[in-house]
């Protein structure tokens, strides 16, 4: 006899038994009524006794069934309910997702939703990661994130919430002292202030509404690896950089800063969730990758 009891064949035998009937209970398992019939056979055969007495207009227990009865109908009780917890644990979410986020972007704006999201589910912990470093999603063991770029092909599965703009800005002072430009050949003669996890920061690259493409190689006496901590420089008038529509653009409203170029613009990105590629996913992640999705493709600046 094997270490582990047929539990299937005493779930089948009490389904038989609930229903007085092979067919009946074939049915309703959704099985063939010949795989109930070779699971009760093999279940007398494991045990060494005849369960049901058969004939073509009756089903009777026998002496043997009648005292396996209760304990496989509790076998088949204990079995639907643990199946039933697992399914209610899976479908409401619950635990920890861990989501990566460009720091500027997650503190602007993911940072101020998640409260919505953690009131919506109260049983579900994020930890969420600020960098603008490229995390790698498999090796680091996050559920999903949010990136900034024109993505290229790999094996994540990638969702593109919104388009992100970029632009040349300055300060009006600095415009005022150094000058407009109007094409990107005219930066060569500007202090350009740079940013290290551009996908080229040493070439910035310019295309206009004909398709014309343009580049230079920037030089300034500031490069920084978040794009914030371009700000003060910039507002200073200390040099023009590109910057995107969540961070400049409360400046540009307001008129601290200016965009140069108009007929010119980098190449375009935009903001994606990007998962690790498989699934079913679990409903915490479904639920705050939803929730990101409804909050953020609509928000632009």
């Amino acid at each position: 006899m094997s270490k582990l009891p047929d539990l299937e064949g005493l779930a089948i035998f009490a389904k038989v038994v609930e229903l007085r009937s092979f067919a009946a209970a074939a049915d309703e398992l959704a099985l063939s009524k010949a795989t109930v019939s070779k699971a009760v056979t093999r279940l007398e055969m494991r045990l060494g006794a005849r369960l049901f007495n058969r004939t073509s207009r009756r089903l009777a227990l026998t002496d043997a069934g009648q005292s396996l009865v209760e304990p496989a109908t509790r076998v088949l009780a204990q079995g639907e309910e643990a199946e039933n917890t697992a399914l209610a644990q899976s479908a409401a979410p619950r635990g920890l997702v861990r989501l990566a986020a460009p720091m500027s972007f997650g503190l602007s704006d993911v940072a101020p939703v998640l409260p919505q999201f953690l009131a919506l589910y109260p049983e579900v912990t994020v930890d969420l990661h600020l960098s603008d470093a490229t995390i790698d999603l498999v090796g680091m063991g996050f559920d999903a994130a949010l990136r900034i770029a024109a993505l290229p092909d790999s094996s994540l599965v990638a969702r593109r919430l919104r388009p992100v703009k970029r632009y040349v800005v300055g300060a009006p002072s600095y415009l005022a002292r150094q000058g407009r430009p109007t094409h990107p050949g005219h930066l060569a003669e500007h202090s350009c202030l740079g940013y290290a996890y551009m996908p080229t920061p040493d070439t910035w690259r310019f295309v206009n509404a004909a398709g014309e493409e343009a580049s230079i190689r920037p030089a300034g006496p500031l490069r920084v690896n978040n794009a914030d901590a371009l700000m003060p420089a910039l507002i200073a008038g200390q040099g023009l950089a590109v910057m995107p529509d969540f961070i400049a653009g409360a400046a540009l409203a307001d008129g601290r800063l200016e965009a140069v170029m108009p007929d010119w613009s980098p190449p375009p990105i935009a903001l994606h969730l990007v998962m690790p590629p498989g699934g079913p996913r679990p409903a915490r992640v479904e639920a705050l990758t939803a929730f990101l999705t409804a909050t953020l493709s609509g928000k632009t600046r």
